[in-house]
């Protein structure tokens, strides 16, 4: 019986103590606690400081800052050999099914300095109006290199490489085409898409694309 009651008491004994770490004696064990939360604000800092300087942004701006400024990156560029796409479309639907890569292009993040479009018949009606300007500020745009270049076959040599080429033969003469495809692959870096008759298209390539 008397063990009965001395449970009790060690009870009351293990309350005593925390009575007694409320007094101060173990209030030290206690401080400690909110020790750790100081090193919760830099936590919060972490994220805080990968917002303002994210490396995306960096890379984006380095990779354009590198397009113009290396040639040799051009060279790299042109030396892989490019994807070639072929979207079939008669002569005079040419354009139209060019008009709709391009969309389709800068719809999934393309760049529009990064398109240059090349017709083998009509000239686009964007590359004929700024021609009525003078050749001058046509080709001023090409150099500006900030939005999507129109140009005619007859004058693409003149045209820089650009990661994407896309190609419509909307008319002209298989010589115009023969000579317009290869051009276009050479100046393509990455992507080739070609719009136009695949019969033709194979027989001005000597194969099926």
């Amino acid at each position: 019986m008397p063990l009965i009651p001395e449970e009790p008491q060690i009870h009351e004994s293990a309350q005593g103590p925390r009575a007694t770490s409320a007094g101060g004696r173990t209030v030290p064990s206690p401080r400690p606690v909110p020790g750790p939360r100081p090193a919760a604000p830099p936590r919060p800092g972490r994220p805080g400081a990968l917002r303002p300087t994210p490396p995306a942004q960096r890379t984006q701006r380095d990779a354009a800052a590198a397009r113009p400024s290396g040639p040799d990156a051009a060279a790299a560029q042109t030396s892989a050999t490019p994807q070639i796409q072929l979207i079939p479309a008669p002569a005079d639907g040419a354009l139209d099914a060019a008009e709709e890569a391009v969309d389709l292009l800068l719809d999934s993040g393309r760049a529009p300095g990064d398109v240059l479009v090349i017709t083998t018949g009509e000239p686009h009606p964007w590359a004929a109006h700024e021609l009525s300007f003078g050749e001058d500020s046509y080709w001023a745009q090409h150099d500006a290199g900030d939005d999507v270049f129109y140009t005619d076959a007859a004058a693409a040599s003149r045209a820089g490489s650009r990661p994407v080429v896309v190609v419509a033969l909307n008319g002209g003469s298989d010589a115009t085409a023969a000579a317009a495809l290869p051009l276009a692959h050479s100046k393509a870096g990455s992507l080739l898409i070609v719009c136009g008759d695949p019969q033709r298209i194979n027989s001005v390539l000597g194969a099926g694309v």
